[in-house]
């Protein structure tokens, strides 16, 4: 699917509901909740309810904390590919990089890709 045949607001949303599917699918489950939002060249995804209780526990201290982001991320990064396969195919753009993070405090995740071209302005 290309971005032309989207509005800004429904390719938002695919992104977000795609993103949830391949939680799903690779991590074995799914944030609670999704915002997405495309910014000149970036697609900016807010992932909420990552964590699981026993990840909070295990955040109580500066060791797990630590193990806990550590091992999400290299989770997330092994799934690279497909994220970007999952981007190109929903916006038709090739990423150029992409970055995340995860705050053990809320269980929220932040990932951000960059395009190479602006896509919000191919949007409007």
């Amino acid at each position: 699917m290309k971005s032309t045949k989207w509005t800004k607001g429904s390719l938002e949303a695919e992104i977000g509901k795609a993103l949830t599917q391949w939680e799903k699918d690779f991590l074995g489950r799914g944030s609670v909740s999704v915002k997405t939002d495309i910014l000149r060249d970036m697609v900016v995804v807010t992932l909420n309810g990552i964590l699981t209780p026993a990840e909070y526990k295990l955040c109580d201290t500066k060791e797990g904390l630590l193990s806990v982001k550590r091992i999400r991320s290299d989770l997330v990064e092994s799934g690279r590919e497909k994220l970007y396969q999952l981007i190109r195919d929903l916006t038709g753009e090739e990423v150029v990089s992409f970055h995340t993070d995860l705050s053990t405090r809320t269980g929220e995740r932040i990932m951000v890709f960059r395009l190479y071209s602006d896509l919000q302005k191919k949007l409007s």
